[in-house]
């Protein structure tokens, strides 16, 4: 393989853009060649803007150009399953977006195609490459805050930034599928990645009823095996920008993390702002508009350490298996508010179709 690594993005909408920059301002050994997107159009506008080469509207031809190495999946939950397995099949190495999928069936489909092809599934939690958070972790790890036993993470804002999303039969449920496994994996990471023990968790629409039947706010928590609590509230209901934070409690210490705000600058604008224009009706009236944001998120440093896996010079951090771990614990939690109980594990979910039946009767 060349020193290069060559890129195909499927998807060519907020988070594909996010990636397409990582890559080309911060990742000096990889290169995006291709771009595909169904849309009449719209890949072949993202290509000429960012001076991407190849521009497709169906990724299959995309995924027939040789040179690519490694592609990213920045597309609707329910086409994740789909597009791995055709990457798999292409001999392409694999990163997915979160959610992994939305079934347990996806999940190991897409796991077991991905090791038949010889190629990495590499599950993309940027909230374990963000810098804060990084550096809180090497708090833990050091012994600064003695054991921790406790881990508290949100991210709120007033809704996603795809209108996708709002439908269930698309994303599978609501925020705590968009956001809830950033929190998730997040605690899980800093415990070392333990076996759960159990989930609780109190889910409501409160907001975008008109909008969804999916959660616009949820309280998940998490027990570990060795007794630690993993503490994650998501939101879609809360206006004013993003809310990231995350925080730490030991026995000899604690630590508290704002990704944005110590990196923000505070803004009143009436018509919005953003990387692309689905952002702008989340940017309107006052904000924190943040400096970098797409280096506080870890975005660079999560593509330069998938683009190393590729090279064989790192072990992923983050794989499919994470990718299904995250997902079993959102299944737990759909359980646990439609039942009104503690899940406890192992645990294997009920039958369903979509996440969120699993909290919704009949999917109602």
């Amino acid at each position: 393989m060349s020193k290069t690594v060559k890129v195909g993005l499927i998807g060519s909408g907020f988070v594909a853009d996010i990636h397409a920059h990582a890559i080309k301002e911060f990742v000096p050994n990889a290169e995006v060649v291709a771009v595909a997107s169904p849309t009449p159009g719209k890949a072949s506008q993202f290509a000429r803007e960012r001076h991407i080469p190849h521009a497709f509207e169906d990724y299959r031809e995309m995924l027939a150009l040789p040179e690519i190495d490694m592609i990213t999946l920045s597309l609707p939950n329910d086409l994740h399953c789909e597009a791995t397995l055709a990457a798999a099949a292409a001999g392409k190495h694999v990163v997915c977006e979160k959610p992994l999928c939305r079934t347990l069936e996806e999940a190991d489909q897409m796991i077991a195609a991905c090791k038949r092809a010889g190629v990495l599934l590499l599950y993309a939690e940027e909230l374990l490459f963000a810098p804060k958070y990084v550096r809180a972790k090497k708090l833990v790890d050091e012994g600064a805050l003695g054991t921790a036993f406790l881990v508290k993470q949100w991210e709120e804002h007033y809704g996603p930034h795809s209108a996708w999303f709002y439908d269930v039969n698309r994303s599978g449920g609501g925020v705590m599928l968009d956001m809830g496994c950033h929190s998730i994996e997040y605690a899980r990471w800093i415990f070392g990645k333990q076996p759960v023990k159990s989930v609780y968790a109190q889910l409501g629409t409160y907001v975008h009823g008109d909008k969804t039947i999916g959660e616009d706010h949820a309280i998940v928590i998490v027990e570990y095996e060795g007794g630690q609590i993993g503490l994650a509230e998501n939101s879609w209901a809360k206006p004013g920008g993003v809310d990231d934070r995350a925080e730490i409690y030991g026995t000899k210490g604690h630590t508290r993390a704002d990704l944005l705000r110590g990196n923000a600058l505070t803004t009143y604008s009436d018509v919005g702002y953003g990387y692309a224009t689905e952002k702008m009706d989340t940017t309107t009236g006052w904000t924190f508009t943040t400096f970098e944001e797409v280096w506080n998120y870890g975005f660079p440093q999560e593509m330069q350490h998938f683009v190393n896996c590729v090279l064989g010079k790192e072990e992923p951090i983050e794989t499919g298996e994470d990718g299904r771990e995250v997902l079993k614990i959102i299944l737990a939690a759909y359980q646990s508010a439609g039942e009104g109980r503690k899940i406890e594990f192992p645990y294997t979910p009920k039958p369903y179709v979509r996440p969120i039946d699993l909290w919704k009767s009949n999917g109602a």
